[in-house]
């Protein structure tokens, strides 16, 4: 099974980050620009939570508040949950589940971001190695 170091090195990724003291709706608008579902809410280039769509629909609209009027570091979880990019593909899902988190950071040892996985970005990787498992089992079966 992959690590995450691999899966991260295996796609471009670009981290897109967010102030604390940001809207709500800035963070909106960058998740539909980016087409993510959660951002890091970073500060002098440290993790200090993370802004789910999640978070924006169950903290804000369904509590009456205004995205304008809401900063970030008001409803961002600040508890994040991490991993190192030697944790695998398998861990990683595990972490995610047990913490009903869809969004991983990674974090190097010196704790620096170096990115962030999905639930789809495991999914999608266990697949894949899936399929090439049984194409190789075929393959073996057949001659």
């Amino acid at each position: 099974m992959k690590t995450l170091a691999q899966v991260l090195g295996s796609r471009a990724r670009v981290v897109i980050t967010v102030g604390p003291r940001e809207s709500v709706h800035h963070a909106l608008q960058l998740m539909a620009e980016h087409e993510v579902g959660a951002l890091l809410a970073m500060e002098r280039g440290r993790l200090i939570g993370v802004i789910s769509e999640r978070d924006c629909a169950r903290k804000v609209s369904l509590c009456g508040r205004l995205a304008e009027a809401t900063q970030v570091q008001e409803i961002m979880t600040d508890r994040v949950v991490c991993a190192s990019p030697q944790t695998s593909v398998e861990e990683a899902m595990a972490i995610m589940s047990e913490h009903h988190v869809r969004h991983l950071p990674v974090l190097d040892d010196y704790k620096d971001v170096v990115g962030v996985v999905s639930m789809r970005d495991l999914v999608q990787e266990t697949i894949a190695e899936q399929t090439f498992v049984i194409q190789q089992l075929e393959s073996y079966i057949a001659t």
